[in-house]
């Protein structure tokens, strides 16, 4: 029965990857505007009604990618290591990525990174909907901070103020990259600006969210 039940949510994962991939080749292709639901569905050789059950609308067929982030921030700051503040586990994440020129923080130059975001960028209806994401960015950030005993209006503005951070470092990076420097010209003023930016949450956040507790120290054996 276990074995059954991974086989179905393995062809269900690959039909979703395999929807996703087809409308970001047509989209890329002719526009987004100019493609439709159904010539998503057609082009997959899925029913209409199929491809809704998978995504909720055309925009989710290309901003499902920002889907697997969503969980992103909240994750960092419940592992964050013991005795760091959660504006320094994400200040740190986000280096950490950027040093890998990991494209959810701008700084990435691949080809069809560079075409993604163009398309990203160009499209009203995308950028409307990717707020949809942040939304629920901010919502699970701030139950990991509530969790963590703080109030929930602050919990609330920690939140909005460090996915905001992310977001507005991520903007400033690919307008850089749009503008023609590669990820490696760009690297160091983006370090900077993350630097700044997160030097100016701790100022302050760090004194109204709790730092991770320091495991005790074990005895030693007699």
């Amino acid at each position: 029965m276990e074995n059954t039940t991974g086989l179905r949510e393995n062809k269900k994962l690959r039909t979703r990857h395999r929807l996703a991939a087809t409308a970001l080749e047509l989209f890329l292709e002719r526009g987004f505007d100019a493609v439709s639901v159904a010539d998503v569905a057609a082009a997959a050789e899925v029913s209409k009604p199929t491809l809704f059950r998978y995504f909720p609308s055309k925009e989710d067929l290309l901003l499902d990618r920002f889907a697997d982030h969503q969980d992103e921030a909240a994750r960092v700051v419940r592992e964050r290591p013991a005795g760091s503040t959660p504006v320094s586990a994400v200040h740190a994440h986000f280096l950490a990525a950027l040093a890998e020129r990991d494209p959810i923080t701008g700084l990435c130059d691949h080809p069809n990174v560079l075409a993604f975001m163009r398309l990203l960028h160009g499209t009203a209806s995308l950028k409307s909907r990717l707020n949809h994401y942040t939304k629920r960015e901010v919502e699970l950030l701030a139950a990991e901070l509530e969790s963590e005993a703080v109030p929930p209006l602050a919990a609330r503005l920690a939140a909005t103020h460090l996915v905001a951070v992310r977001h507005e470092l991520g903007q400033e990076n690919w307008l850089r990259i749009d503008s023609g420097l590669g990820a490696d010209q760009a690297y160091a003023a983006a370090v900077a600006d993350a630097d700044q930016a997160f030097a100016m949450l701790a100022e302050g956040l760090d004194k109204a969210l709790p730092v991770a507790p320091v495991p005790p120290i074990s005895p030693a054996a007699p």
